[in-house]
């Protein structure tokens, strides 16, 4: 476990699911499909993922489905495969008319787009679906392939949370983690976003990126306060398998260049710490919000509390009516023939098990910073204080938790920690095996 280890470690960290991604297989398709043309379960809210997966540069800790050397045609082949299979997807059974509550352009980089591009998508995808009535539609940025045009046609799409990938404000180490932008592209997209007035804008930051020292990340943080983005988000670097940096490691060409779990924990703790001086709140283990009222993550809540999740483009990983799915992995997979025929590019899935939904929640909610054990009883039935009081007892002694009456509540060390901690509820045929 994460928690026990002091070494970052080539490994899977970051939890986002559960069973594992690795038990997923091609011998669920059937259910999916079933599931895809089947009325959708009553009450349950609907969201959609869109997969852009082009970037400038490839990040050596970047472990998504992303291409740096696709040239216009392709980009324009990609984006016509995209909203084909959103077309599909929207003539499905389980859209059931539902409107969207949330949308979520990721990837890569979505504004890697130009504004033309963008248009066409818009005007695209317009036709066969609206996201007028989500309470949330969020946008990933990088910094460098902003301009004041494309963002103000992200707010004239209805753009309403903008996430903006810093990681880092020194050109020193961006450089050596292979970001595509500089700091000077920051404080110039800056003024754009400003002046667009999204309702939400987070600055992500990554604790730990080759190169970071003390002097660097209280700078780091500085800097962030200096924006007042509604929230910000940390993520500690990790080394999934297949990053530029994991390979040379595994190849012994170089040690473990990221900082040890405990250092990376220490510099989360000063963010929170100087985050919290100025107002901002807890939002999860790895976010803070200057006004909680006026930011919700619906893409977060809804996901974590079992929502469906329409995904859509290549490698993208979606939930429909009690089924787990991912897209095809790979760019002729997706962009070939099966979307001309009116297939959908389904590659994997997994029909979890009522137990596995009940673990999925409990483990995703948790990373919010708390459970309150009465929202499982009324939805699966099952005291969770009870069923794993072995886990929660030891987890209290260890200054993790703490529990009051119905609330279970990570401390900060839980919170730094809080991936780390999900293992131990996962069922026994689970335990140990390779996440992704």
């Amino acid at each position: 476990m994460a928690t026990d280890s002091t070494k970052t470690e080539v490994g899977s960290y970051f939890i986002s699911n559960y069973p594992p991604f690795s038990q997923w297989s091609e011998d669920y398709i059937d259910q999916l499909n079933t599931a895809m043309h089947s009325a959708p379960r009553d009450g349950v809210p609907l969201g959609l993922y869109l997969h852009v997966p082009f970037c400038r540069k490839r990040c050596k800790f970047c472990y998504f489905r992303v291409y740096t050397d696709k040239n216009a045609q392709e980009v324009e082949t990609y984006v016509s495969a995209l909203t084909k299979e959103i077309e599909l997807v929207s003539q499905t059974e389980a859209m059931g008319g539902r409107p969207f509550r949330f949308v979520y352009f990721g990837g890569g980089t979505p504004s890697f787009l130009s504004p033309k591009q963008l248009k066409r998508l818009e005007d695209r995808l317009r036709s066969s679906i609206s996201w007028d009535q989500a309470e949330e539609v969020t946008f990933e940025c990088e910094p460098g392939t902003l301009s004041e045009s494309k963002v103000k046609a992200l707010r004239e799409m209805g753009v309403t949370r903008l996430s903006l990938g810093v990681e880092n404000f020194f050109d020193s180490i961006l450089e050596e983690n292979g970001r595509a932008h500089l700091s000077k592209e920051v404080y110039k997209a800056w003024d754009w976003i400003e002046a667009a007035q999204f309702p939400n804008v987070n600055i992500d930051l990554i604790a730990g990126m080759v190169g970071e020292t003390w002097e660097t990340w209280r700078e780091n943080i500085k800097k962030v306060l200096e924006f007042s983005p509604e929230s910000v988000t940390i993520y500690q670097m990790e080394l999934p398998f297949n990053t530029v940096y994991s390979q040379d490691i595994l190849g012994n060409k170089i040690e473990t260049p990221v900082a040890d779990w405990p250092m990376k924990r220490a510099w989360v703790s000063y963010a929170f710490d100087e985050l919290a001086k100025e107002g901002y709140v807890v939002s999860s283990a790895y976010t803070m919000v200057k006004d909680p009222k006026k930011v919700n993550f619906s893409y977060r809540d809804n996901l974590f509390g079992g929502s469906d999740l329409l995904a859509t483009g290549v490698a993208s990983f979606g939930h429909i009516s009690g089924v787990h799915y991912q897209n095809k992995t790979e760019w002729g997979d997706y962009t070939g023939s099966l979307l001309e025929k009116g297939e959908l590019p389904l590659k994997r899935a997994y029909r979890p098990t009522p137990e596995q939904l009940l673990i999925r929640e409990t483990i995703l909610l948790l990373k919010r910073g708390y459970l309150d054990a009465d929202y499982f009883r009324q939805k699966f039935g099952v005291d969770i204080l009870d069923k794993w009081s072995d886990i929660w007892k030891q987890y209290q002694e260890e200054g993790l938790v703490t529990i009051a009456g119905d609330r279970i509540e990570l401390t900060r060390d839980g919170l730094l920690r809080a991936d780390g901690l999900l293992p131990p509820f996962f069922e026994p045929q689970f335990q140990g095996v390779r996440y992704t």
